[in-house]
């Protein structure tokens, strides 16, 4: 089908180009989004009058995407989540849950503009793409921790895999702990069975 594009539209072309791209996709997505309209004359006609007005709501929409992509870029939010000793998450983070993340530490993002590849399915720092506005992306970062604590670890440094060794040591060194007070204190009893005979045998003495 072919379509002119009333706005840029990544992989097929700016504003005002006139592209062929499948029926399921101009049908479900373009046409019913306003991206697009069905190349006749009429439609030609209608673009061709509104194209400056479209032109102009372009450039403002572009400029506010841009001072909140400045704002947003680089930016950081925690998200909390169950996960095994291995780091897999019970279930996945969301292009919802990360909105909410954005929409929670001040930033107006929606689902639909968040971009994941794949649902996030492990602990750790992830990137992930927004996209504010057709010519305007920002990059932020997803902390998935299962406490504060951990993401505060994480954004240090810190990989799931050493926290899980660190608190699989210090388990070793209190249980290790707990043996050599065990072990002290069994050698005190031994002490004080030793030292009850002698003093028997100073008194038969007498």
């Amino acid at each position: 089908m072919d379509i002119i594009l009333l706005e840029r539209v990544a992989k097929l072309g700016q504003m005002g180009d006139v592209v062929s791209v499948k029926q399921g996709y101009a049908r479900n997505f373009l046409l019913p989004q306003g991206k697009a309209l069905r190349v006749n004359a009429a439609n030609m006609a209608t673009f061709e009058a509104q194209k400056a007005q479209l032109e102009a709501t372009n450039l403002e929409t572009k400029k506010e995407a841009d001072a909140l992509s400045a704002k947003l870029d680089g930016e950081t939010f925690v998200v909390i989540r169950s996960a095994s000793d291995g780091g897999n998450l019970y279930g996945s983070v969301t292009t919802r849950d990360a909105a909410e993340a954005a929409t929670a530490a001040g930033f107006t993002v929606d689902k639909k503009q968040v971009a994941l590849i794949d649902p996030i399915k492990e602990l750790g720092i992830h990137e992930v793409l927004v996209k504010l506005h057709p010519e305007v992306t920002a990059t932020v970062k997803l902390n998935v921790a299962r406490s504060a604590e951990e993401a505060e670890l994480q954004a240090a440094g810190k990989s799931v895999a050493e926290l899980a060794a660190e608190a699989e040591a210090e388990a070793e060194f209190e249980i290790q702990e707990l043996f050599d007070d065990l072990g002290a204190a069994g050698m005190d009893d031994f002490g004080d069975d030793d030292a009850a005979p002698a003093a028997e045998d100073a008194s038969s003495e007498d």
